[in-house]
């Protein structure tokens, strides 16, 4: 793992990078997102961005949710894709805020993955974005992001997001996740964009063109 004062410079790097670093799912409230994050599994923001306003219209809260019919929900989620195993999570997650937790967006981790369509990705995201809880959500960009530069080794999202947070105070947990997405989305790609990056000089993978990863582990 690289230094403190390494991370640190790296993610002062990105901080620069995108100043306004947020998650690109519109909402106004925890119950918002948590739809909204239900929803772009599989999905993208942008495409999810165009479905909320209807939804959230219709249906404003997790009451309104839970008593929702499954063809009216399908139909106003159709285009996110997967549209009627998200309904049954979407409806599932609503009976359980109302039975549970009055309605409201429970703020633990622990709560949260208990509900239908709920991993740690989504409670993470949740917990950082809308209730101030420190949460480092792991996704596809956050794992090639955080292995390219030498911040994290493997691709088991649980694993990297504790190699992360290890290194990081939990105040820097969930910008240091936007920073990554962010990142990952527009230079360090697939194919990155080395010469815009302004991290790069602290990234092994500029240094030698190798991302070096231990030998994968079976998955709990």
């Amino acid at each position: 793992m690289k230094a403190p004062a390494v991370v640190s410079r790296i993610f002062d790097g990105l901080d620069r990078h995108y100043p306004d670093a947020d998650t690109e799912l519109v909402h106004r409230n925890a119950f918002e997102l948590l739809v909204a994050t239900m929803l772009s599994a599989q999905s993208t923001d942008a495409r999810v961005n165009l479905v909320t306003p209807a939804l959230f219209a219709r249906f404003p809260d997790a009451r309104a949710l839970a008593a929702a019919g499954p063809a009216e929900l399908e139909t106003l989620i159709h285009a996110t894709g997967f549209f009627r195993q998200k309904a049954k999570s979407l409806l599932g997650m609503a009976a359980i805020l109302m039975a549970d937790h009055r309605g409201k967006v429970p703020p633990s981790m622990e709560a949260l993955t208990a509900l239908p369509g709920v991993g740690r990705k989504t409670a993470n995201v949740v917990l950082g974005h809308a209730l101030g809880v420190p949460g480092l959500p792991v996704d596809r960009h956050v794992l090639r992001v955080a292995n390219r530069i030498g911040l994290a080794h493997g691709d088991d999202p649980v694993k990297v997001e504790t190699q992360l947070c290890e290194q990081l105070p939990p105040k820097r947990w969930t910008r240091a996740s936007d920073d990554l997405i962010l990142h990952g989305r527009r230079i360090c790609k697939p194919k990155p964009l080395c010469s815009m990056c302004n991290v790069r000089n602290d990234c092994d993978f500029y240094r030698t063109g190798v991302v070096t990863k231990p030998k994968k582990t079976a998955r709990r």
